[in-house]
């Protein structure tokens, strides 16, 4: 099973969390499975983590190649698929509109060409103002998840060590 995340994941882990500064197991965790290709993001994740300009922008960039697919040209017919999802639903032209420009759209594509799973934050919402994650993958078919259960999944430990 492979994850591919939600910029949300990252932001609240560094706001809430698990804070670059007293977590860094997360954070070491996270770069080892983009290592071993079972976590991922993309690209316009990436770029909406540099717009902040702080430690994750910069923790991001050194995890950039493991850690962000780049979005090939051929994931045209997943492009298509969620394209034509979200204009069949019952949302408003901005919400389509501003779906299909962000990073969400791009990320819901890499999901269905991979059958990956999506780690997310969003919650199942009916609001014809806005696409959420989640039901989006329930209309394309793609599983979804938070964080947590995420690290549940993978069994994820972050103990600490000894102590001096």
């Amino acid at each position: 099973m492979s994850y591919v995340l939600d910029a949300n994941v990252f932001m609240s882990a560094k706001n809430l969390y698990y804070g670059l500064d007293f977590c860094p197991a997360f954070w070491e965790w996270l770069a080892h499975k983009g290592h071993t290709g079972t976590v991922f993001s993309i690209d316009k994740v990436a770029d909406e983590i540099e717009a902040g300009k702080d430690d994750l922008s910069n923790w991001a960039r050194t995890q950039a190649d493991a850690l962000f697919r780049r979005t090939p040209a051929s994931l045209a017919p997943q492009f298509a698929a969620v394209s034509t999802w979200a204009t069949s639903q019952q949302y408003t032209p901005a919400a389509i509109n501003t779906f299909m420009l962000g990073a969400d759209f791009y990320l819901l594509a890499h999901a269905v060409a991979g059958a990956h799973v999506v780690v997310t934050h969003e919650v199942l919402a009916n609001t014809p103002g806005r696409i959420k994650i989640p039901n989006a993958c329930l209309g394309l078919g793609v599983r979804f998840m938070t964080p947590f259960q995420m690290l549940r999944t993978e069994r994820a430990q972050f103990v600490l060590g000894a102590h001096t």
